[in-house]
């Protein structure tokens, strides 16, 4: 079973949410999954695990969230080739640039982007959103 840190960043909790449900979904196949904030770690520290799930919302102008969690993937995308990544986040408006943008710094990375894409979900995640979010969890650890 591969080594999964689900790390995150929320401003208002709505991606704060969506990596607890994602923890739910992937404790229920891998217990030893383990979750961060991104405060709570270093990108040389997160490339020491074999799956990344990352999370972190839209801002301004559809981009990561500038003060914490961009500095810190910047720092990781040298590090993830290899390496299974899952992304996910919440938006309040826009049309989903900023996880475009970031989809395609993770393959270009050399990552395998698990699912293809980002998980994104419009604020505060609904329960069909959770649903979603246990979902990426589990399919994210069972590769």
């Amino acid at each position: 079973m591969s080594k999964t840190a689900i790390i995150y960043w929320s401003g208002t909790g709505n991606t704060e949410a969506m990596a607890s449900a994602i923890l739910e979904g992937a404790k229920t196949v891998n217990p030893d999954t383990v979750y961060f904030t991104v405060s709570e770690i270093s990108a040389d520290t997160a490339a020491e695990y074999d799956t990344l799930i990352l999370g972190c919302p839209a801002m301004g102008a559809e981009v990561l969230e500038e003060c914490e969690f961009e500095p810190f993937f910047t720092a990781l995308e040298s590090k993830i080739s290899g390496k299974n990544v899952a992304i996910f986040g919440s938006y309040g408006w826009g049309d989903g640039e900023w996880m475009r943008d970031w989809e395609k710094r993770v393959t270009d990375a050399g990552a395998n982007l698990i699912g293809g894409e980002g998980l994104m979900i419009n604020e505060m995640p609904d329960d069909e959103g959770l649903d979603k979010c246990r979902e990426l969890g589990k399919s994210a650890v069972s590769i």
